[in-house]
């Protein structure tokens, strides 16, 4: 197994390579270069050349480019152009609110999704089947934002109930502890349980609202991927040979049906990443997605920069997860 995992943070290595070529050519395509980007409406041809030699932009293009390659291994995406504090910081202080998001919206999604999906497939063809069909039809059209101003106006802000809170990561008069960055963690940490409840209560409509469209496609997945299963000779013989149906549909169902699963969950997950940006918009989450469009619109590169790499390694990492996923299931694509 670990030569396995070796292997497949080998193959990684090329991608992240490519792609920080892409993205070292989309910084210099920029309307007047990164310089004339940053300095928007205050931009001179006197402050970009001033600027352009500050960053070493008047360097032979190779040059720059291995000085950029050096500075992204290590870390060091700059300093944010409007705040004037580190990448990283800026980062590291929304990393964890949109990761703590995407890991709920993420358990709502497969907790519900696979046994709804297996469900709908031992019922093929009857009201609970056609029902799940539909509900997954429904999941995939209702865009995220407008779902979560719904599940806002029911939930939280509307004339029917106020049972969850409408919006942020924890309500402003507990004074809790922070200790990681991920409101949950934090409570369960440092003892303080009510910041955990209520860390948990402002967790619940974000996640649903971004977790349905993943929750939509798991069920389809699932579904599809177990009939498949059901029809083959092996599911069949073992039915055949009397083994108890718990036994057939764990170790012969399920098992051979959660591959194409697994890389459904692995494609979502970063999906997750992008539909954080429109929940956190709607429910004014602060974490990556607000921080990326806030980024966009005032211009500030060094910030987009560090969010494109850190997303791309993100990506890299859930796809070595997902191959680790199949060697754990199938020991037979270890040795392919």
């Amino acid at each position: 197994m670990l030569r396995f995992i070796a292997r497949r943070l080998l193959q990684a290595i090329p991608t992240l390579f490519i792609l920080s070529i892409l993205v070292f050519a989309w910084l210099r395509s920029l309307p007047g270069g990164p310089a004339g980007a940053m300095l928007g409406d205050k931009a001179t041809p006197q402050k970009i050349a001033d600027l352009e030699h500050i960053m070493g932009l008047d360097r032979p293009i190779y040059e720059q480019y291995f000085k950029f390659l050096g500075r992204v291994l290590t870390g060091d995406f700059g300093i944010s152009s409007k705040s004037g504090d580190p990448v990283m910081a800026e980062i590291g202080r929304a990393f964890p609110a949109t990761i703590e998001l995407s890991l709920a919206a993420l358990f709502f999604a497969v907790a519900l999704g696979i046994p709804l999906g297996y469900l709908a497939a031992k019922f093929h063809g009857r009201l609970l089947d056609n029902t799940t069909i539909i509900g997954t039809l429904l999941g995939v059209a209702v865009p995220v934002f407008f779902l979560g101003i719904m599940l806002k106006y029911f939930f939280a802000s509307g004339p029917f109930l106020h049972i969850l809170p409408p919006s942020g990561r924890q309500d402003t008069l507990i004074n809790a502890t922070h200790v990681t960055g991920f409101a949950v963690l934090d409570g369960l940490l440092t003892g303080e349980l009510d910041a955990s409840v209520d860390a948990i209560r402002h967790l619940i409509l974000p996640a649903i609202a971004l977790g349905t469209i993943p929750l939509a496609v798991i069920v389809r997945i699932t579904r599809a991927s177990v009939l498949d299963v059901l029809n083959e000779d092996f599911v069949r013989t073992a039915n055949a040979k009397g083994l108890a149906p718990r036994t057939v549909r764990g170790r012969h169902v399920l098992r051979n049906a959660l591959l194409p699963v697994s890389t459904t969950i692995g494609l979502q997950t970063g999906l997750l990443l992008a539909g954080a940006v429109l929940t956190e918009k709607v429910f004014v989450w602060g974490g990556i997605g607000s921080k990326m469009a806030e980024s966009i619109n005032v211009r500030d590169y060094p910030i987009l920069l560090g969010l494109v790499m850190l997303a791309a390694v993100v990506f890299v990492v859930i796809n070595i997860l997902v191959d680790v996923s199949y060697g754990i299931i199938d020991p037979r694509v270890r040795v392919r």
